[in-house]
């Protein structure tokens, strides 16, 4: 037990260092077009557990039925109940931050046009997952880091129909809709 709170501390403290060389890279340029095609969604499930009223993005954007992808986080969950969409934890952390779960390495497999981590803690598992995931356009909420993220939309965590709207506006701004 006590080796096991020790490799745990070890692999925390490897994955702040691999976050922190990660934001202070330049970020690469996706070479995709103009437009909102696909959507990834990092969603803290503990403060924000309505994750599914993501896929209103398909109606709202004029989407592809599978065009958005959603992944959950919740500090423990059981690998045996279910959830509505994909979820991974503090126990799929590995080392020098690499995530050791199938379901976020399928994700992450992915380009998306936009990715919205739709979460306000500042919690090392999803920032990981955030800078990992290949994204022409990240989108966040207030208090996150801004080196994550390129449009950060000031509405509180709970208020999903306010976020909607107001990424909807910003959408059309930036010509992406």
């Amino acid at each position: 037990m006590f080796i096991r709170g020790l490799q745990d501390k070890f692999k925390v403290k490897s994955g702040f260092r691999y976050l922190k060389e990660e934001m202070e890279k330049p970020s690469l340029p996706i070479d995709r077009e103009k437009g909102i095609t696909s959507v990834g969604c990092i969603v803290d499930v503990d403060n924000f557990q309505k994750a599914e009223l993501f896929y209103e993005l398909i109606e709202e954007f004029s989407l592809r039925p599978n065009a958005i992808k959603i992944v959950g986080y919740k500090r423990e969950y059981d690998k045996n109940s279910p959830y509505s969409i994909q979820m991974f934890s503090d126990k799929d952390l590995g080392w020098k931050g690499q995530i050791e779960n199938g379901y976020v390495l399928e994700f992450l497999g992915r380009e998306y046009d936009m990715l919205i981590n739709y979460y306000e803690e500042d919690n090392l598992m999803m920032k990981l997952l955030s800078v990992k995931t290949q994204a022409r356009l990240k989108v966040g909420l207030g208090p996150q880091d801004q080196k994550i993220n390129d449009l950060i939309l000031n509405t509180p965590l709970k208020d999903f129909k306010l976020f909607k709207t107001e990424l909807k506006k910003y959408l059309k701004v930036l010509n992406e809709i």
